[in-house]
């Protein structure tokens, strides 16, 4: 009897964890963002009493290639509860996007292959034209530009694995629109960070990444560093591929974004 009453009451303290989480996660906006034939699915989060007559910054979150899909959920389950953090929102007031990327394509056009010792050797190739979720997403940035309520001097971008190796690729791309980016387990071509070398930018990577090696974001941030003292570059030795627990656990990094500002 004992043990039955027992499992009675973890599986409704389960539930009722998983109805709070659920509430707290639909406080993001569920939108639809449709141009021409194309649909991009994304959440929204505004702040508390947000007001259209004020400016907010805003953080765009480029999500991992894990949080693909069409049901406009899962790209919230890495770094969704960041920004719902009270204390954080009530310090930060911002308007936090997370777009989501179908399942059969990614942010950029990035290619993959092992080499003789089984690690994973990337390219970045970059064409004129961006890969379709990723124009989706600029054309949906540059909507919420001209809202009156957005303060352009002050949009973010983020992203991990997939969305950092995103982030970097927009910064490449529309170097223009950002204030600031975190760049959390991802990387790019070190050769080609003219457009956004005098950019703040906040690198994670875990020492032990075996999915995205970490010499890919330092490599980056190598190039980038040189004259610009706003970048910086934090590594988790111990740390494989998972460092978005302890990055966007950092304490400092909400306050050095939001610090951050476009030079006009």
């Amino acid at each position: 009897m004992q043990k039955s009453l027992l499992v009675i009451a973890l599986i409704l303290l389960a539930s009722t964890t998983w109805s709070v989480e659920a509430q707290q996660v639909s406080q993001y906006e569920k939108r639809e963002f449709i141009h021409e034939n194309d649909t991009l699915l994304y959440r929204i989060l505004y702040p508390h009493n947000y007001d259209e007559t004020k400016q907010y910054p805003v953080v765009l979150f480029l999500h991992g290639a894990g949080e693909r899909g069409s049901d406009n959920e899962r790209q919230l389950n890495l770094g969704g509860d960041l920004f719902l953090n009270e204390k954080l929102r009530k310090k930060y007031p911002a308007i936090v996007i997370f777009p989501q990327c179908p399942v059969d394509t990614m942010w950029t056009a990035r290619t993959k292959n092992r080499d003789a010792q089984q690690n994973w050797v990337f390219n970045f190739p970059v064409s004129k034209v961006a890969p379709r979720p990723a124009e989706m997403v600029n054309l949906l940035v540059e909507e919420y530009m001209e809202t009156p309520s957005v303060d352009k001097n002050r949009i973010y971008i983020m992203g991990i694995s997939m969305g950092g190796i995103g982030t970097l690729e927009f910064l490449h791309r529309w170097p223009e629109k950002y204030a600031a980016a975190a760049v959390i387990c991802g990387g790019h071509d070190f050769r080609i960070t003219d457009n956004y070398k005098h950019l703040p930018i906040w690198f994670f990577h875990g020492e032990a990444d075996d999915v995205v090696p970490h010499h890919y974001s330092y490599e980056v941030y190598k190039a980038v560093c040189k004259g610009n003292r706003r970048t910086r570059y934090t590594s988790y030795p111990n740390t494989n591929h998972n460092s978005w627990d302890k990055a966007l656990a950092e304490p400092k990094l909400l306050k050095w974004m939001f610090n951050n500002q476009k030079e006009n």
